[in-house]
């Protein structure tokens, strides 16, 4: 029999902290990429529409009808029924600090040499789950 080689764990409360962590990250995933994109059709469109939210993530539209109500009911958007969607100055500040965390990850990603359509992929999911630490660093890779 081959012998195993020696595995070491971190403690259980520092490995427990980490998953937390990411749970909380996952938890806000959803509320940063509505208001990211509501941000831009906004800016692309002048409205943002729930039918084009459902179109453009790719879900059903009673599910972005479920997340809008959260978003409106947690201050980040404001709506009416058969109306645009409009981000409160909440959603706004939100999108507007996702969508620097994002520029920071992609641009990390292709001065790292990835191609510009893999590093938009990568980046969508990554920039959910960094700390201020490593965005910082990334920050100050770039040339």
């Amino acid at each position: 029999m081959t012998k195993k080689p020696d595995v070491k764990l971190v403690a259980a409360d520092v490995q427990a902290s980490w998953f937390a962590r990411v749970r909380t990250a996952h938890q806000m995933e959803t509320t940063e990429d509505y208001v990211e994109l509501i941000a831009d059709l906004i800016d692309a469109q002048q409205e943002a529409r729930l039918s084009d939210l459902a179109a453009r993530l790719g879900v059903s539209h009673p599910t972005a009808n479920k997340v809008v109500a959260r978003l409106k009911e947690e201050g980040f958007i404001d709506s009416q029924p058969y109306r645009s969607i409009f981000l409160t100055e909440k959603g706004q500040k939100l999108a507007e600090k996702c969508k620097k965390r994002h520029q920071i990850v992609l641009d990390f990603l292709i001065e790292l040499g990835v191609n510009s359509e893999t590093a938009e992929f990568d980046a969508e999911g990554i920039e959910h789950h960094l700390s201020e630490e490593t965005l910082a660093i990334m920050k100050a890779f770039r040339k």
